[in-house]
């Protein structure tokens, strides 16, 4: 998500006075997202957003305790393909194919079987 667009999602929680309050959950951890997938300084992120160092820190903390409680924001398992020639990553609708569960509660899922029995041959 674009920064401008969190800035303005988080704009609607500040107060006549220029607080942040009642941030809701989706927000926090979209905020979280965009933190970790963000390259430079954490200075020019929170700058981007209009928010200050102490309110950037309070906003991760809210966001990691809500990550480590099981929250997540972006919804159900979502299947990718990569696309060979180019690549790139090609994102289809949530995998109705097999799950399993594998070493240390990972779940994995498939789309066919056929990639299952691949997966499975490849790791015995």
């Amino acid at each position: 998500m674009d920064n401008s667009v969190l800035k303005k999602r988080l704009s609607s929680f500040r107060s006549e006075k220029g607080t942040l309050k009642r941030i809701s959950d989706e927000v926090l951890i979209d905020i979280l997202f965009a933190w970790e997938n963000w390259s430079g300084p954490a200075k020019d992120f929170y700058k981007d957003l209009a928010i200050s160092k102490a309110q950037f820190g309070g906003l991760m903390g809210k966001a990691k305790k809500l990550r480590r409680d099981g929250y997540m924001a972006e919804g159900e398992f979502k299947e990718i393909k990569i696309n060979s020639e180019s690549g790139q990553i090609i994102e289809s609708s949530p995998c109705n194919g097999v799950e399993i569960v594998w070493n240390n509660g990972k779940i994995i899922r498939f789309s066919q079987v056929d990639l299952l029995v691949d997966f499975l041959k490849k790791a015995a």
